[in-house]
């Protein structure tokens, strides 16, 4: 699927052709979003939270909503050139995406200078959240650093000396493993970037079993992660703990299954997070869908309900000073409880080390096993001049 365009009233019903000519009271959001190849899992999952949400609330913000939804083929070319069609062509309003923090660093600019927000359900780049914010960006994520941080965090809590780093070679990447340093003062066994979508790790696992580290700390997203996750288990690594972000999760464990339970993970968000809205989320997620959402879900859920409470707030979207600010300060049910945006659009919110583990029902899923930061402040705020 490369363009769906939804309209909500009531309900919500698609349309086969291009959009129509739209009046001054639609509230027009273009979903952006990779939808194709490996890592399609992820931005399905945004989708999908979105989607639900969308559909409890019926009309986002009181007004008449176009959704469009649109695939970025993750190529940071095609997306710029859909970004800007979602926004000159279709007016988008808002736009949500990416997954993928190079998607967010080819269309952030286009999208924004047209006059148009962007809030992204998954992509937290360091440079948009220090020196390079915008007061058209919201992240209603995390920043890329943070849940890696816990990772790093709990490495040395169990006093690790030597770990091996692996995470793929790009922005996010690059600042899973500046995070996890980030908290862990100890030893390094290795540190190895590999390719985008790589899924062969036979020469990164050899070199792991040479090293004999404390600890392996791993940041590899869909398929990867996937594909990591059963070649560890499969070279009889498991003896050395696994730790790692978005490797493990209900995007992955589908097809990791046993090969992760008990590996850990550092997250924001876990399906049995103990408050209402989360309950609630969970539970139609998995009525809506037949399956476990991930956090890439509950992040899509919860900017459907950001927007709705910025719009009604703002009495509209005509100006967009206005609704920005209604952004920065809005109350919503979050399904994380405590949510609040910091000066750079970032969240401030709780991190926990989570296990995966099998649920009575045979689904596996993360769970929480302690909090590791509370009310957490991203370390790229201060470097932000908001303008």
């Amino acid at each position: 699927m490369t363009r769906k365009i939804l309209t909500l009233l009531a309900a919500t019903t698609c349309l086969a052709g291009p959009a129509a000519a739209q009046e001054d009271d639609t509230l027009k959001i273009g979903v952006l979003l990779t939808l194709s190849g490996p890592a399609a899992v992820l931005g399905e999952m945004a989708r999908d939270g979105f989607q639900q949400a969308a559909d409890e609330i019926g009309e986002i913000g009181g007004m008449k909503t176009e959704i469009i939804i649109v695939d970025d083929e993750q190529k940071p070319d095609i997306a710029a050139n859909k970004a800007r069609e979602l926004v000159e062509r279709d007016g988008a309003d808002i736009v949500v995406g990416p997954i993928f923090s190079n998607i967010a660093g080819a269309i952030v600019k286009p999208v924004t200078d047209a006059g148009a927000i962007v809030i992204s359900p998954n992509a937290g780049p360091s440079n948009l959240a220090g020196a390079e914010c915008n007061k058209a960006f919201f992240s209603v994520s995390y920043q890329n650093d943070q849940n890696h941080e816990v990772m790093g965090a709990y490495a040395k809590e169990q006093g690790f000396k030597n770990v091996f780093l692996i995470a793929p070679n790009y922005q996010a990447g690059q600042d899973s493993l500046a995070g996890f340093k980030h908290s862990y003062d100890g030893g390094l066994a290795g540190e190895v970037f590999t390719q985008l979508g790589q899924l062969d790790f036979s020469a990164e696992l050899a070199q792991i079993a040479a090293a004999q580290p404390d600890a392996v700390f791993a940041f590899m997203p869909g398929g990867m992660g996937v594909n990591l996750v059963k070649q560890y288990r499969q070279a009889g690594l498991e003896t050395i703990p696994f730790l790692s972000a978005f490797t493990v999760d209900e995007s992955t464990l589908p097809a990791q299954q046993d090969a992760a339970v008990g590996f850990f993970s550092g997250t924001n968000w876990t399906p049995d997070l103990d408050n209402e809205a989360n309950k609630a989320f969970v539970e139609g997620f998995e009525a809506k869908f037949g399956k476990v959402p991930a956090s890439y879900a509950a992040h899509g859920y919860d900017a459907a309900k950001l927007i709705d409470a910025a719009v009604r707030a703002a009495g509209g979207t005509a100006d967009k000073d206005a609704l920005i600010a209604a952004l920065e300060t809005a109350d919503f049910p979050s399904v994380r409880g405590d949510f609040a945006f910091g000066p750079n659009h970032f969240p401030v919110q709780d991190f926990y080390l989570a296990e995966v583990k099998k649920r009575e029902d045979g689904q596996f899923a993360t769970s929480v096993v302690k909090a590791i930061f509370d009310d957490y402040a991203d370390t790229y705020a201060s470097q932000c001049q908001m303008k």
